[in-house]
C-alpha cells in the first residue's frame, strides 16, 4: 500500500442543504454529490435519476451523416459489411452490439477482432486482407481505428470502403475514410465527450434507427459492461446508460450474461456497476488476454444456453488462469525493481521481462502504480528485439503526452492520460526509461491522491449510511464509491483472518468502537502497532448475515494521524530531489553524526527493520519535517555497509562489524559537491 497524500474533498455546505431539502434525500448524499460537481437542483435530479436525462444528439458527432448513409446504402445493396473490433471489453461488447443490430436489419454482416499476440491493437494488412477475401465491401471499426493512416489508404487500394468510429485521442493526421465518429475530433461540438467506444458504437445504432427506442434499449446491458470495463466516467449521458444498463443486466434474457453471471458466483444477486466492474468484466477481458477475444463475442452473441455456458466456463478457466499469471509476473516484477534501488527515484518507473504475458502487462503496471505510488510501464521483450509495454499513471501525470514527449524512440504508442500502451526495440529501454524520466522531471511533483468525500465522526457509522451510498449509484471513474475519514482512531487490536492473508482491525476514539478489515495485508507487513493513532480512509458495505444487514467497514488507506501531509510530502520531494541529482541543494536534509547514529542505534536494537521511513520517522519521536533526513541516514548506512538488507527485504545489522568513515557516504558527498 503505497503512502497517498490525502485530499479531503471541498462541499458546497448551503448548496447541499438545498438539494436535500427539495429532494428528500440525506444530507450526507448532498453533501457528497456537492463535492462531485453537483450545484443546483437541475444537476442534482441528474446526478440521483429524479428527471430523465437527454442523450446527446447521435448527429452532433462528427461524419455521423455520412456515415449512416454509407450503411445504409450497403443494407439497401445487401453488401458484406465486416465490424472490425478490439480484444477488450469495450472493444468486445461494441463489436457484439454493432454486429447484432445490422444482423436484426437483414444484413450481410461478419466481424472479426485482433489477436492480441500475434497482430496487436488495431487494424493491420493481415486483418484488411483476411476481410478482403471474406468478400466485404465495408469495414467499420469500433473502439479502434483512428490511428489506421496508412491500413486505410490500403483499404481504400482494396477497393473497400471504411468507417471509423472510435473514442481514442486522435494524432495530427486522421485516417482518409469515408466517415470518421470520433467525439474527440476538434471539430466534435459535443459537450460530454467522455464515451467509450461501445458508447460511440452505441450512438451510431442510435442514428440509424433515428432515435432512441426498444430496439437500441435492449443493447444497453453491453454499452454498460464496456463503459464500466474501460473506466469512462460515470457522468452525463453515461451515467445514465449505466444505471438503464445494470437494470437490464438484472433482468437479461442473454444467455452469454446469464452464464457469466453464474460462473462468477453472482447469479441471483443484485448487479450494481461495481459487479460489473469485478465480477463481469475481467472475465470478458481475460478471453482476449490469455487466447482469442472472438469467444468473448460469441458468448455474448450465443442464444443455445448450454453454449453459452461453456463458453463462461472457458472464459473464467481463462479468467483464473490470467491471475496466476498476473501475480508471477507481479513478483518478478518487483524482484527486478528492488534489485535496482536507483529506479525507486525515478519519477516513472520503466520495468521490463523477457517473455512476460502480453495481456496481464497492463494489470501488473496497475499493481506496481498501487504499491511505489507512481506511474508504471511493463514491457515485455520478444525474441525478435521487439517489445511490447502497458502503462498506468496517477492523477496529475499524463501517460499519453509522456509518451508523445519519447515519441522518437518508440515504435508506436497510443491511449489516454491515465492508461497507455507501446511498441519499442528492446535495446531501446534503457533509454526510453531515461526520456521519460527527463521528461517526468520537467513537471511540477505529482503523488498518488487518497480522496476523502468527508469525515465522519465514528458515532454516526451505521447501517443507515447503507441508504445513502446506494443512493448515490453507479459508482465507476468520476463517480466513485465514497470514501469516509475516520480520523484520531486508536489502534485498539490487530487479528489476522483469512488464514492470515488479511486483518481485522479494532479502532476506538471515545466511547465508540469499530471493527474494520484490510484484505491483503499480513501482519508481519503491517507497520503500525497497538496503540497507535492513525487516520483510516474507509468503504462501508452490506453485509448479509442469518438475514440481518449489517455494515462492513473496509480499509482503503491508512495513515499516523499526527503525521502532517504536506510537510511530509515537501520532505519526500527533497529526497527523491537528491538521490536522482535534480536538486541537492536541500541542506536541511542533511544529517550530522549524532542523527546518523539515532537511526543505526535503532536498527541494532530492532534486529530487523521492514517498513516505511515514515513509520522510522515516528518510532524515533520525530516529525514529518525529518523524512528526508531520516531517509538519507538509511541511505548512508546502507551505502557504507553499516545496515544491510537481508533476502527478505529487512534492514539488519551485517554478520561482522564494518568499521567506516561517514565521509565516504555517496549520498552525503552530494551535500559537499553541492557545497563546495
Amino acid at each position: 500500500m503505497s503512502r497517498k497524500k490525502w485530499i479531503v474533498n471541498n462541499c458546497d455546505k448551503e448548496a447541499a442543504t438545498l438539494i436535500a431539502e427539495e429532494l428528500n434525500i440525506s444530507p450526507y448524499a448532498a453533501l457528497i454529490a456537492s463535492a462531485r460537481g453537483v450545484k443546483n437542483i437541475e444537476d442534482a435530479e441528474e446526478f440521483f435519476g429524479v428527471a430523465e436525462v437527454m442523450g446527446a444528439d447521435p448527429f452532433d458527432f462528427p461524419d455521423m451523416y455520412k456515415a449512416v448513409r454509407r450503411i445504409r446504402t450497403a443494407l439497401d445493396n445487401f453488401e458484406r459489411i465486416a465490424v472490425y473490433g478490439d480484444y477488450d471489453a469495450d472493444g468486445v461488447t461494441a463489436t457484439a452490439l454493432l454486429y447484432s443490430y445490422l444482423a436484426l436489419q437483414g444484413a450481410d454482416v461478419v466481424f472479426a477482432v485482433p489477436n492480441r499476440h500475434t497482430e496487436g491493437y488495431g487494424l493491420s494488412y493481415g486483418a484488411i486482407d483476411n476481410i478482403s477475401r471474406m468478400g466485404a465491401k465495408l469495414i467499420i471499426t469500433v473502439d479502434n481505428g483512428i490511428s489506421a493512416v496508412e491500413e486505410a489508404e490500403y483499404i481504400r487500394q482494396l477497393e473497400m470502403d471504411l468507417i471509423i468510429t472510435d473514442h481514442h485521442l486522435p494524432s495530427d493526421v486522421i485516417p482518409d475514410a469515408v466517415a470518421v465518429v470520433d467525439p474527440h475530433l476538434e471539430d466534435c461540438i459535443l459537450e460530454f465527450k467522455d464515451y467509450a467506444g461501445v458508447g460511440v458504437a452505441y450512438k451510431l445504432i442510435c442514428a440509424l434507427e433515428g432515435e432512441e427506442n426498444e430496439v437500441t434499449e435492449s443493447f444497453l446491458d453491453l454499452v454498460t459492461i464496456g463503459t464500466v470495463a474501460d473506466v469512462m466516467p460515470l457522468r452525463g449521458e453515461n451515467r445514465s446508460i449505466v444505471r438503464r444498463g445494470t437494470e437490464l443486466i438484472n433482468d437479461s434474457d442473454r444467455p452469454g450474461i446469464q452464464a457469466l453471471l453464474e460462473v462468477a458466483g453472482l447469479e441471483g444477486k443484485n448487479v450494481k456497476s461495481g459487479t460489473v466492474a469485478f465480477g463481469i468484466a475481467p472475465r470478458i477481458n481475460a478471453a482476449g488476454r490469455i487466447g482469442t477475444a472472438d469467444r468473448a463475442i460469441r458468448l455474448l452473441l450465443s442464444e443455445d444456453c448450454d453454449e453459452a455456458n461453456l463458453l463462461a466456463q472457458e472464459i473464467n478457466d481463462d479468467n483464473v488462469a490470467r491471475q496466476q499469471t498476473e501475480q508471477e509476473i507481479l513478483n518478478q516484477a518487483v524482484e527486478i525493481i528492488e534489485s535496482n534501488p536507483s529506479w525507486k527515484y525515478d519519477r516513472v518507473l520503466v520495468v521490463s521481462g523477457e517473455g512476460w504475458h502480453d495481456g496481464v502487462i497492463g494489470i501488473v503496471a496497475s499493481r506496481l502504480v498501487e504499491k511505489y505510488g507512481k506511474p508504471t510501464i511493463v514491457i515485455t521483450e520478444n525474441e525478435d528485439n521487439t517489445a511490447k509495454g502497458s502503462g498506468r499513471s496517477v492523477d496529475g501525470f499524463s501517460l499519453y503526452e509522456a509518451l508523445s514527449a519519447c515519441s522518437e524512440v518508440l515504435d508506436h504508442y497510443g491511449g489516454h492520460t491515465l492508461a497507455a500502451g507501446l511498441g519499442i526495440d528492446t535495446d531501446k529501454i534503457d533509454l526510453f526509461r531515461r526520456e521519460i524520466n527527463r521528461y517526468a522531471d520537467t513537471k511540477e511533483a505529482f503523488y498518488p491522491v487518497q480522496n476523502i468525500d468527508f469525515k465522519i465522526n465514528p458515532s454516526c457509522v451505521n447501517t443507515e449510511l447503507l441508504d445513502v451510498i446506494e443512493s448515490l449509484e453507479p459508482f465507476g471513474a468520476g463517480n466513485p464509491q465514497p470514501v469516509f475519514g475516520l480520523y484520531n482512531m486508536t489502534l485498539t487490536d490487530i487479528t489476522p483472518i483469512g488464514s492470515g492473508k488479511h486483518l481485522r482491525l479494532s479502532l476506538r476514539r471515545g466511547d465508540t468502537n469499530l471493527n474494520a478489515v484490510l484484505f491483503r495485508m499480513t501482519q508481519l507487513d503491517f507497520p503500525y502497532v497497538v496503540g497507535d493513532v492513525l487516520d483510516v480512509a474507509t468503504t462501508f458495505e452490506a453485509n448479509e448475515y442469518l438475514g440481518q444487514i449489517r455494515l462492513s467497514i473496509l480499509v482503503k488507506n491508512i495513515k499516523l494521524h499526527d503525521m502532517d501531509d504536506e510537510t511530509l510530502f515537501v520532505s519526500m520531494g527533497m529526497f527523491d530531489d537528491i538521490m536522482s541529482g535534480r536538486n541537492t541543494a536541500h541542506i536541511s536534509a542533511l544529517p550530522d553524526r549524532d542523527f546518523i547514529a539515532l537511526v543505526y542505534k535503532f536498527i541494532r536494537s530492532k534486529g530487523k527493520w521492514r517498513y516505511d521511513n515514515e513509520i522510522l520517522c515516528k518510532r524515533l519521536g520525530l516529525g514529518a519535517e525529518s523524512y528526508a533526513k531520516v531517509c538519507v541516514a538509511v541511505e548512508a548506512l546502507t551505502e557504507l555497509g553499516t545496515v544491510v538488507y537481508d533476502g527478505d527485504g529487512n534492514l539488519t545489522l551485517p554478520q561482522e562489524n564494518v568499521k567506516v568513515n561517514l565521509n565516504d557516504a555517496p549520498v552525503l558527498k552530494k551535500f559537499k559537491d553541492f557545497e563546495g
